[in-house]
């Protein structure tokens, strides 16, 4: 498993437009292949802060599949304009402390 991880800063007064916008967008992520999960966090300090974290199978599910989809494109144009700066994405494995 692979978790995605997004720290995402919404332009000033937009986060309500935002937040029902990434409703729609969950719609879309939710059936590509190799999704497990997700959800945004809202920050309590910064306002217009928020935290994605999505669980893919694999980095490729969300690297190769859903980044080269048609239905991306539909999250692109949802979710995009909202950002600033643009964020950048990063992935991470859990370390088994056992």
């Amino acid at each position: 498993m692979i978790l995605e991880a997004v720290m995402l800063h919404v332009k000033k007064g937009l986060e309500a437009e935002y937040e029902e916008a990434f409703r729609q967008a969950s719609g879309i992520i939710r059936t590509m292949k190799g999704y497990c999960s997700h959800e945004l966090q809202r920050c309590l300090e910064v306002e217009g802060k928020y935290l994605l974290l999505v669980t893919w199978e694999t980095l490729e599910d969300h690297t190769d599949g859903f980044r080269r989809s048609p239905e991306y494109l539909q999250w692109k144009e949802l979710l995009h304009r909202f950002y600033e700066p643009f964020p950048t994405v990063e992935h991470f494995e859990k370390v088994e402390l056992n």
